[in-house]
């Protein structure tokens, strides 16, 4: 059999080639991007403060889909900005990311402010809801504010944003303005999305919009997969096609991210130092105690990542000593004007950093003035009926006798009549716990007591005797 010419043998080799190689290039995009074929879509709901809890669950979500080869994560953003974080890893995880890192700023409502509005120019993709907005992105940290240079921090919004398709100038609006959702499409500072409202309105829009569309991430170019087409006729639609995952903190973490919380924050110290002086004037069980202890505990969590200004701290401290010497008289005097005074000044000046930190103006009101209201009416209330009965009187207490129910030296808490009473000795030697005592005097809710050898008699029991005997003492 003679042997077939060589051009031939060729040019049946280069027509399997082809008939083995088209079917694969017809099925790869055009532009050509690989599918993402993931496990599904990751969504990270940030609300509130990026702060260290937030931040490493976006690190560790980003890391995890691409382990798994997710097809996208989608970050909700609803932060005002960062504190106790440097944004540039997260920048760069996003940057590294083999798998798209989608930004979506909402539900209604939602703003992406300071280190937000940067990790929303690192994104490949980024839209912002009906009535949510984008920007400024300076200061790009709350704690910090001078930190960064506004010249660098927009050098690099705009690089960001030019290297994903957006427009630099854009960018360059994000760093000192707030955009809405059409002001950012407009000028480029984010991507046109839905096609009726440019950010899309909800995050399912959002998601199902991203579907057949590319974009360029550290694996080169990839053509998203996200909607499938379900239902017939008027009720056909599209929705999320892979599963969604939604990522939150957990427990612990939750409990960190809502401690540091500047108003929280706040409020957990002035409440608990509250509890704390009224478990020492009451001698309770120690319920009260316990609550105030936690909630101050709960208080320096959230110190530990703010810019707390120490000296007013102390303010805050000194201010609740001074309540105390008052307590203690009965009755409000001159130092509940000066506590009152170093609270306002405290809680005024209690974080540095941005003035965004500080304890707004109506939470000042209410946290001062309902210690205050605390200090001079129900502290001494409680104290009252903690250390006595409504039918003594005090013409009944002078020359009264009990016992100690713990040592008086100088102060203590004394047994009359079965009502326990806060209670001093006006002598040197101090009274055991046990020991009878004698009243000799009252101030205001306190007893000047002492043994009832030498203590002073009854004015009544020495008219009585006098009374009695006209001619004693003549």
């Amino acid at each position: 059999m003679p042997k077939r010419p060589q051009p031939v043998r060729a040019l049946l080799m280069l027509a399997l080639g082809v008939a083995l190689v088209l079917p694969a290039f017809l099925a790869t995009p055009a532009s050509g991007a690989a599918k993402a074929k993931g496990a599904g879509i990751e969504i990270i709901q940030i609300n509130g403060l990026l702060d260290p809890p937030n931040a490493a669950l976006i690190r560790d979500t980003i890391r995890d889909a691409n382990r798994h080869n997710a097809s996208v994560v989608v970050i909700t953003m609803k932060s005002g900005g960062a504190v106790d974080i440097d944004p540039q890893p997260l920048v760069q995880a996003i940057r590294k990311s083999k798998v798209v890192v989608g930004i979506w700023v909402g539900p209604a409502g939602g703003k992406a402010k300071g280190a937000a509005a940067l990790l929303a120019a690192a994104a490949p993709v980024v839209g912002v809801s009906n009535d949510s907005t984008i920007g400024p992105a300076d200061p790009l940290r709350l704690d910090q504010p001078h930190a960064t240079r506004q010249a660098a921090l927009t050098n690099q919004m705009m690089a960001l944003n030019e290297s994903n398709g957006r427009d630099a100038l854009g960018a360059r609006a994000v760093v000192t303005h707030k955009l809405s959702s059409d002001e950012a499409v407009k000028t480029g500072a984010t991507n046109r999305v839905c096609p009726q409202v440019p950010g899309c309105a909800t995050l399912g829009d959002f998601i199902v919009n991203l579907d057949g569309r590319t974009f360029h991430t550290a694996a080169g170019a990839v053509r998203l997969s996200t909607a499938k087409v379900v239902g017939t006729g008027n009720a056909r639609r599209r929705q999320p096609a892979p599963l969604v995952q939604f990522r939150k903190l957990d427990l612990v973490n939750e409990a960190v991210h809502t401690l540091t919380s500047p108003a929280i924050a706040y409020l957990l110290l002035v409440a608990g130092l509250a509890l704390i002086l009224f478990e020492f004037f009451t001698i309770s069980i120690g319920l009260a105690g316990g609550v105030g202890a936690l909630a101050v505990i709960g208080a320096f969590v959230g110190f530990s990542h703010l810019p707390v200004t120490w000296w007013a701290l102390l303010l805050i401290l000194l201010s609740m000593v001074g309540f105390g010497i008052d307590v203690q008289a009965g009755r409000a005097y001159a130092w509940t004007v000066i506590a009152s005074v170093m609270l306002v000044a405290g809680s005024m000046f209690l974080y540095g950093g941005s003035s965004k930190l500080d304890v707004r103006w109506w939470e000042l009101v209410l946290v001062v003035g309902l210690t205050i209201l605390f200090m001079i009416w129900a502290m001494p209330v409680a104290v009252r009926s903690r250390f006595s009965t409504p039918t003594v009187g005090r013409e009944g207490l002078v020359g009264a006798e009990g016992e100690a129910a713990v040592d008086v030296d100088p102060d203590g808490v004394v047994f009359i009549n079965g009502a326990r009473w806060r209670a001093r000795t006006n002598r040197a030697t101090p009274i055991r716990a046990g020991a009878p005592i004698r009243v000799v005097e009252v101030d205001g809710l306190v007893l000047e007591v002492e043994p009832p050898e030498g203590g002073a008699r009854d004015y009544r029991e020495r008219r009585s005797r006098h009374s009695a005997d006209p001619d004693e003492g003549s």
